[in-house]
């Protein structure tokens, strides 16, 4: 089953990185205003607090310093983090969820069930009952966990920041995911010089289609990502949600 209808735009952290028109990113807000300014999905990071709260936050950090992972769930309210499950009350159920998991150091010698995946698992297969959802992570592992103990959930692995496109098709192929999240600046920005090796978008798209994976980038402007919806590209990962929306649609 396909997790995307070409080419579908994602908003990134919700209507953009950092701040986008005064709304900060990670909030039930941004997530709201991305859907009503073109996008069909929303990418959520999440991460887990000191007590065992699932919250949305993209940095490891709070604003001072302290690690995420070390405080509570009122102390990061207090910083003006979302819990996830107040998120996904807020959000219809016709948007797509695009759930970065950010797994941490403690998650390698923690009891299993206080790992950030295992508090996530009963989320997903609640979530994907009702809506589009898949997980994406720079960590293997939860991806790994989420095909064993919520196989209806498509998986994407997400390399890092221009990771070569060879690795990036052939790991998530290899580890049976349903798609792979490639770094805009993996496939080359326009006006930059071909780097010698590195495949065309056209080509890659080809082989991650044939490999049975489909390709979400993150995150391109309007003018790569039409770009890349010409190649095949299934959904981009967008901090412009209107104007690369506008850009896709055209």
């Amino acid at each position: 089953m396909s997790v995307f209808r070409p080419t579908e735009v994602i908003g990134h952290r919700g209507a953009g990185r950092g701040e986008n028109g005064g709304l900060r990113e990670n909030t039930v807000e941004s997530y709201r205003e991305a859907l009503r300014t073109g996008a069909a999905w929303v990418e959520i990071d999440v991460r887990r607090t000191a007590d065992g709260a699932l919250v949305l936050h993209h940095d490891a950090a709070l604003a001072d310093g302290r690690p995420v992972v070390d405080a509570t769930a009122a102390e990061c309210a207090r910083h003006g983090l979302v819990r996830l499950e107040e998120a996904l009350e807020a959000l219809p159920e016709e948007a797509g969820l695009d759930v970065d998991v950010k797994t941490v150091m403690e998650d390698a010698s923690d009891a299993p069930s206080r790992r950030t995946a295992a508090l996530l698992m009963p989320v997903l297969r609640r979530e994907a009952a009702r809506r589009r959802v898949f997980v994406c992570s720079f960590d293997p592992a939860v991806l790994l966990r989420v095909a064993e103990e919520a196989p209806g959930v498509p998986t994407a692995w997400m390399p890092f920041v221009r990771n070569p496109l060879d690795q990036a098709v052939a790991g998530a192929a290899g580890m049976g995911c349903a798609a792979v999240a490639i770094d805009a600046r993996s496939f080359g920005l326009t006006g930059e010089p071909p780097r010698p090796g590195r495949r065309s978008v056209d080509y890659t798209v080809d082989t991650a289609h044939r490999a049975g994976l489909e390709v979400v980038s993150w995150c391109p402007d309007a003018v790569d990502a039409a770009r890349f919806a010409d190649a095949g590209v299934d959904a981009v990962v967008a901090d412009d949600v209107p104007g690369v929306a506008a850009a896709v649609k055209r």
